[in-house]
């Protein structure tokens, strides 16, 4: 029915590919590509035999437009799954325009080194114009939508988890739970355990980066800022137990605030273990949490790069990972004229995303919701041109397709607030 071209193969691609090949009435082929083709041919020997999807891989390197556009011009796919890192964001866009295809991805763009002098005029503009000073956030891919819909293409943006699905939650909330929503907390729990002093779930340089940032939050219209790790609180998660969470700025923020008329507060919290925030403290002390490169030996070394090097590969952690992950959103508004409370949420077990596809649930809860966002597109039921985030489609077959493909939601009329 249909073919795709599919750039990364990290630990989410992965996942995201091997839930694609179990779809493959809809993903017909798909072309893997990335910069490490040996990577990309081991994925593809490993589903050999496994599924009716016909596997094909390519070499490319997503810094440069030119290498992509050649790629999609040559194997004409239906659909571009970005899947790489959020640094190459901008550049796989340009193709899909260059080639008339649609684009879809997981992160929002940031730009790997923030503190390039023609990228830090712009980010300090935006601070001023804007009052809030997020290192990643929707606008740099925003600023396509015009180009997308005069192409008469569809741009997806952020669909994983978070970004994605809590988005999802969301429209669902507002569609089926409320006339109106007040406030808005999107809860992220990683309960597991890879028994590892310190190592990151996700690429270490956007973890990190992410979460030594400054806090925001949307509050009666405009931003808050925070220093960074000093909002806690304490929450008890069903299936996981009680954790600390602290208060970071998280893009899909950006979209809900825009998206959900009338919405008061939006807020986000992810859980912290006191050993992880220990090292990243120490680490970002000593300098190694820096993008500017330095002069060591006669080598130029970006220092979160050389740590990324030492840390423990993310797609590593999965045969040792324990425990469950718990995603979701807590809301307040109203119903029929009456205060309504309602949670929304997802609990994913670790080793049972082992077994069925050999990763840890980090990379399980953004590789299903790559494939359902791609599969959405693919059969027509997200179909309109210009550059949207998830919130802005229909709910209902996304979530549905979610809890087809192992991500259920779970709902609660009496949740626990945060205060």
């Amino acid at each position: 029915m249909s073919r795709v071209l599919i750039i990364g193969c990290g630990g989410v691609a992965s996942v995201a590919i091997q839930k694609c090949c179990q779809v493959s009435e809809v993903f017909t082929e798909i072309c893997i590509a990335s910069r490490t083709k040996s990577k990309c041919d081991a994925l593809a020997e490993k589903l050999k035999n496994k599924t009716s999807t016909v596997i094909t891989t390519a070499q490319v390197d997503a810094d440069k437009t030119e290498e992509v556009i050649a790629l999609i011009n040559s194997y004409k796919p239906d659909l571009v799954m970005n899947i790489a890192l959020p640094y190459q964001d901008l550049t796989i866009m340009d193709a899909c325009l260059a080639c008339g295809v649609n684009y879809m991805d997981t992160a929002n763009y940031e730009p790997e080194n923030i503190d390039d002098p023609e990228w830090r005029e712009i980010y300090e503009k935006r601070c001023k114009d804007e009052g809030f000073s997020a290192y990643f956030d929707y606008s740099w891919q925003w600023a396509y939508k015009k180009k997308f819909e005069d192409a008469g293409l569809t741009a997806l943006l952020g669909s994983g988890f978070d970004p994605g699905v809590t988005q999802a939650y969301c429209a669902y909330a507002l569609k089926h739970q409320f006339d109106t929503i007040d406030t808005i907390d999107i809860l992220d729990c990683n309960g597991g355990d890879h028994g590892y002093p310190f190592a990151t779930n996700f690429n270490p340089e956007i973890n990190l980066r992410e979460v030594s940032a400054p806090g925001s939050y949307w509050e009666n219209g405009k931003w808050v800022e925070i220093p960074a790790m000093s909002i806690k609180r304490e929450y008890d998660f069903d299936e996981v137990g009680g954790k600390d969470m602290y208060l970071l700025h998280h893009e899909e923020i950006e979209s809900l605030a825009k998206n959900i008329p009338g919405v008061k507060r939006i807020r986000f919290f992810m859980t912290f273990g006191q050993s992880y925030l220990t090292h990243m403290k120490c680490l970002e002390n000593v300098g190694m949490l820096s993008t500017t490169p330095i002069n060591y030996e006669g080598h130029e070394i970006v220092p979160i790069q050389f740590l990324k090097a030492l840390l423990p590969d993310p797609a590593t952690l999965g045969p040792r990972t324990k425990g469950k992950t718990n995603i979701g959103c807590i809301f307040t508004g109203t119903k029929d004229g009456k205060p309504k409370t309602y949670y929304i949420y997802n609990v994913c077990d670790h080793e049972e995303c082992y077994k069925e596809v050999e990763s840890q649930a980090i990379s399980y809860t953004t590789g299903v919701p790559a494939m359902c966002g791609a599969l959405m597109l693919l059969t027509g039921k997200w179909n309109k041109a210009g550059v949207y985030t998830v919130e802005e489609f229909d709910p209902d077959p996304y979530l549905e397709a979610l809890g087809k493909y192992g991500l259920p939601h779970k709902e609660s009329f009496e949740p626990v607030l945060v205060d």
